[in-house]
């Protein structure tokens, strides 16, 4: 029996294109994941801005509601106790608060700053999403809440447009 020399060229020709078709799979399905993950946290931080946005809509009026108890709460970085009336779990899924808020002074003061007293009514309320860890979302609003009373016409200052120019009869 003779044997046939063969040298094999065509096998390695063929490993060669399995090879390179493999390795160009391998890229496109690691740029798919890529892009689906990049997609997948936008989308999620869009949800993240909400929750924080439902966080400050919930606590709205339960922060104007105590605003003799602002001071106490102002640049501590932790949520006041007086806003557990708030529903934290805004998803009703029974994990943990969604958000959590703080208060936060304006600078309001002449001179140095107190970031612990505030001297015109107004603060910074700070909403964050605790639900998406992996893109965490912070919503800060400045709100003025000031007590109404009863305008009449002869105070001072006038009421009614007229100016204090109220007539002497």
């Amino acid at each position: 029996m003779t044997r046939v020399s063969q040298r094999g060229s065509a096998m390695l020709i063929t490993m060669i294109l399995i090879t390179a078709l493999l390795a160009g799979a391998a890229v496109l399905i690691s740029l798919q994941m890529a892009a689906n993950r990049a997609t997948d946290l936008t989308r999620t931080g869009i949800s993240a801005l909400y929750c924080a946005e439902a966080g400050l809509t919930a606590t709205r009026s339960l922060i104007a509601n105590n605003q003799p108890n602002w001071n106490a709460s102002l640049g501590t970085g932790t949520e006041p106790s007086w806003l557990a009336g708030a529903d934290h779990d805004i998803d009703d899924d029974g994990v943990g608060p969604d958000y959590r808020v703080t208060l936060v002074d304006n600078m309001d003061e002449a001179g140095s700053d107190n970031p612990n007293l505030d001297a015109d009514g107004k603060i910074i309320i700070v909403s964050r999403c605790l639900k998406y860890p992996d893109v965490p979302k912070e919503v800060r609003e400045m709100v003025g809440y000031t007590t109404q009373s009863n305008c009449y016409n002869s105070q001072q200052g006038g009421c009614a447009g007229n100016n204090n120019q109220n007539s002497p009869y």
